[in-house]
Formats: structure tokens, sequence, C-alpha cells
């Protein structure tokens, strides 16, 4: 195994263990927020996100919590994942989660170095994207904060805006991993 293969390892152990936005939060009755329970029937693992929106002009996720149980793959990037988008504009979310659905697509491949920066820790996981048995692991909460900003209005209401019927087909993410 390559140095840079083990430190991808050790950064998905160290989130597995220490995961960040576990626990999930009651959302506050002032801002908008939403909310997604997805499972996974292939291993087991299931999340239930919810996502806070700070109020705006521009959505912008202000905290993600949620609780689950699964694969330390699930729970590792279940907390990469809370520690990219918190704080961002729901594009931008929406955006690196298009980038990690083409890292797990990459058959272990990698993508182009901006990409991969972007992605920072998320990064770890393109080793994971060779075992196809474990990429919707890695998928379960990417697919959860879809569906959640789906539920909270921001996602659609940005793609409706982008492009009529957008809206329609996000709506489908809760039955991704089935």
């Amino acid at each position: 195994m390559s140095s840079i293969e083990q430190m991808y390892q050790q950064v998905i152990l160290d989130h597995a263990k220490t995961p960040h936005g576990r626990g999930l939060v009651e959302a506050t009755g002032d801002t908008a927020s939403g909310q997604s329970h997805q499972v996974n029937p292939t291993c087991g693992d299931e999340v239930t996100l919810r996502v806070e929106l700070a109020p705006g002009d521009a959505p912008t996720i202000a905290r993600v919590s949620w609780e689950g149980q699964g694969c330390s793959i699930s729970q590792a990037s279940l907390s990469v994942l809370t520690d990219l988008v918190t704080g961002r504009p729901v594009t931008e979310a929406e955006h690196l989660g298009e980038v990690f659905r083409e890292l797990m697509g990459s058959r272990g491949k990698g993508l182009d170095e901006a990409d991969e920066d972007d992605l920072g820790d998320a990064t770890a996981f393109t080793g994971v994207s060779r075992y196809p048995a474990r990429i919707k692991c890695a998928l379960l909460g990417w697919a959860a904060l879809r569906d959640s900003l789906v539920t909270s209005g921001a996602l659609g209401a940005l793609q409706t805006a982008e492009a009529p019927g957008a809206a329609h087909a996000a709506r489908g993410t809760t039955e991704e991993n089935r």
C-alpha cells in the first residue's frame, strides 16, 4: 500500500472513530430545515440527516447533524460531508455532492487536481470507488443531504430557477439508495 493510500485510510478511520456532526440536533423554528432518512438495503447502513439553513438571500447551510449506524465508510463519509458543506451556500454544497459522485464513479482513478482540492478530506474515498459494493456506503450521506435540501425547499427553489423540471428530478433522491 502506498503512503498516500495509507494516509487516506487513516483519514477514513479517524472520521469513523470521531465522527463530526453525529447527534441529531432539533431544528430551531427560526430557520428553514430539511430532514431525510436513507437506508442502504445491501448492507444495512442507515442515516437520518438534518440540515438547517441560515436566513438570507442565498441559502447557506448553517448546520448539519445526523444519527446513523453502519460501516466505517458510511460513518466517515457523513463526518467528512458535515465538515465540507457546513457554512457553504447550498449551490456549493450541491456542486460538491456532484463532484463526490464523480469521484465514486472514477473506479479508483481519482479526479483532476482542482476537483480533489475542492473535496479536501473527501478525496480519501478514492480507493473506495474501486469497490462497487462500498460505493453506496460512501454515497449514503450525500443522498440524505440532497434529499434534506429538497425537503427544506432550498434545492428545489434553486433548481426551478435554473431549469424548470429539475426540482422534480431531485425529489427522486429518497429512492437513490434502494
